[in-house]
């Protein structure tokens, strides 16, 4: 059962909307699939409801306890955890002590890159991340490729110590479909399509360490 971190440096990464997207992906394929949501927004809680009448429905379960664990079912097959936003390292500990990978969304701005230090610095020192044992994964999130601010941030990310797994670009379509409780991975059109590619290399990523 791959169990699935996705945690940020601040607010407005689109951390929900990679875990929605990502718990979409899985439960399309068949597995079945639980949403850990402790950001107490409750967005991807919410995305939940919005997506319960379909075949690829997945399950919430509420993270802003330390017992969450205990609410996962023992058949669910992929846990997509959404973590609070901007947690540092002690509010994390219990879900860096279960994930299998974590994914650092990283938006294109000199505010977010200088946000993220400090967080990585941060859940480094939890002993699973030091070790190596655990794998950290960053998301270059809400690209504009053809912009020289998006190609500067993704080359700059490239640099950092940790593996740039994902680059995902700017699109309404995200918003649109998670108002709606649907994914990227929900439809087949020529964009939506283009779309999923560039989420290829962050599923490869993520096979490689299950």
């Amino acid at each position: 059962m791959p169990t699935i971190l996705i945690a940020s440096s601040k607010g407005g990464s689109g951390k929900s909307t990679i875990a929605t997207n990502l718990a979409a992906h899985f439960a399309i394929s068949g597995k079945r699939t639980v949403i850990v949501d402790a950001d107490r927004q409750h967005s991807s809680w919410h995305w939940c409801e919005r997506r319960a009448d379909l075949d690829s429905a997945v399950l919430p379960v509420d993270g802003t306890h330390e017992k969450w664990r205990k609410k996962v079912p023992d058949d669910a097959e992929a846990v997509i955890i959404d973590a609070p936003a901007g947690a540092q390292r002690p509010e994390l500990r219990s879900f860096l002590d279960e994930a299998d990978a974590v994914l650092v969304p990283v938006l294109p701005s000199t505010f977010d890159l200088e946000a993220a230090v400090p967080f990585l610095d941060s859940i480094v020192q939890h002993k699973r991340v030091n070790g190596g044992k655990l794998p950290v994964g960053l998301v270059a999130n809400r690209l504009r490729p053809w912009t020289n601010a998006s190609q500067q941030v993704v080359a700059g990310l490239k640099s950092w110590p940790y593996p740039l797994v994902g680059e995902l670009r700017d699109s309404q379509g995200y918003v649109l479909m998670a108002g709606l409780g649907r994914s990227i991975f929900d439809y087949h059109s020529e964009q939506a399509r283009r779309h999923q590619d560039d989420w290829a290399p962050m599923l490869r990523w993520l096979v490689r360490q299950s």
